[in-house]
């Protein structure tokens, strides 16, 4: 089975509108359907519709429940300054769905145990980074029995291996940070255990349009969009 991996989708419809072209089985969501972007009520009816599995991701916390996003200091005041935008394109049951998300998701594929999680086995709040050590990873790993493990949050893509755990960050959907603007996801086939990290061109200047008519902190915004970081 070819699983496709998204994350990170904050509101950027154009931009999952493409990643969800990859050919594939099965569609899972790592978490962060809202925030930054300009269509979240839209980008959670298409997961909704689509019945992904989908986990709880810090921003789809705050959002859901007016919490603090934890994010990181370089982006929390776009965060804060877009949140009365978000909340004024949800409706209740928008709200509810993204509280009820759970923390993870296991489920046993082809014989392998695959873990799904926002940003790692211990905290929604924690990074796993390309440059994170093997000694911290193992930690956060302590007490949790898989073979794959799929993580987003950081919004960059990544495939290592520690201690025979094969860990896939699928990078951001709707807003990379690794300096590649296109949309990135990740498909897992569960039988060869091959990942591959897909970047996908999508209508950014929609995106960038709908962003400058619609929400306050546009340039910044737009700008980060087009970097790519």
């Amino acid at each position: 089975m070819k699983l496709l991996l998204i994350s990170d989708i904050h509101g950027n419809k154009e931009a999952l509108d493409a990643v969800l072209k990859v050919p594939h089985d099965e569609v899972i969501c790592l978490g962060d359907i809202a925030d930054y972007g300009p269509s979240p009520a839209e980008c959670i009816d298409i997961i909704r519709s689509r019945n992904m599995e989908t986990v709880l991701g810090n921003h789809d916390a705050a959002v859901g429940t007016g919490i603090d996003c934890g994010c990181g200091y370089k982006y929390k005041h776009l965060s804060t300054s877009t949140r009365e935008y978000t909340w004024s394109c949800l409706k209740e049951d928008h709200l509810t769905f993204l509280r009820q998300l759970p923390f993870k998701v296991e489920k046993v594929v082809d014989g392998h145990r695959l873990y799904f999680t926002h940003g790692s086995p211990r905290s929604n709040f924690e990074y796993i980074l390309p440059e994170t050590s093997d000694k911290e990873i193992l930690e956060m790993l302590e007490g949790v029995n898989a073979d794959i493990l799929f993580t987003g949050h950081s919004h960059k893509a990544m495939i290592r291996e520690v201690n025979d755990v094969m860990l896939i960050n699928p990078g951001s959907v709707g807003q990379p940070r690794d300096g590649n603007p296109l949309a990135s996801c990740a498909v897992f086939d569960t039988e060869t255990l091959e990942a591959k990290i897909i970047r996908c061109e999508y209508d950014l200047e929609s995106t960038c349009r709908c962003i400058s008519e619609k929400m306050s902190n546009s340039e910044e915004l737009v700008s980060i969009l087009k970097r790519g970081y």
